[in-house]
């Protein structure tokens, strides 16, 4: 492992995973390319632009983690362990029901956003077939999911204040039965 050139090391930065394989670090850089690749794969193969949305932060990620690499001191550089840049233990840690909740939501989502995709592409086909008006149908298409995510978000904001609002009211709650006893 080692710093090499800066400049040719500033242009592998700008490929997510080229950088860090350039400086020796191969398994980190071997594991943000697949993921930055396994994205667009996903986003193209199911036809779905919301995995779009990980791509500039894993894009982001890769080239800063380069330049950080880079700006280290050579102790802290020389003592860096190339290992995976996530941990792979996904299911042992999916047995906490949090997150298992979170990945379930996920999933639901990302399911219902290929869904989506897939039937307005079928009813678009179809209304051109019969040369009937598109107007009102890309109107449709284009605010429903704003709206779905509109309330999700403001589900979830309520959702964010009444878990908190039960944690408090639970502490008070103790804390009046510890001074009961």
């Amino acid at each position: 492992m080692s710093r090499k050139n800066a400049f040719i090391r500033f242009i592998f930065s700008l490929i997510p995973g080229a950088g860090e394989m350039y400086m020796g670090f191969m398994k980190q850089g071997i594991t943000l390319m697949s993921l930055f690749v396994g994205v667009i794969y996903l986003a193209v193969y199911l036809n779905s632009p919301i995995f779009a949305f990980a791509l500039p932060v894993i894009w982001f990620y890769g080239f800063f983690h380069v330049h950080n690499l880079a700006g280290l001191s050579d102790e802290e550089f020389y003592a860096q362990e190339d290992s995976l840049l996530f941990d792979w233990n996904i299911f042992g840690q999916l047995e906490q029901k949090k997150g298992r909740r979170i990945l379930a939501w996920v999933l639901i989502l990302l399911g219902a956003s290929i869904l989506w995709n897939f039937m307005t592409g079928m009813v678009y086909r179809f209304l051109e077939m019969f040369h009937i008006s598109s107007y009102f149908w890309n109107e449709i298409v284009r605010t429903v999911p704003q709206v779905v995510f509109a309330g999700l978000m403001i589900c979830a904001g309520i959702q964010l204040i009444w878990g908190k609002k039960r944690k408090l009211e639970q502490q008070i709650q103790e804390g009046d039965d510890s001074h009961d006893a």
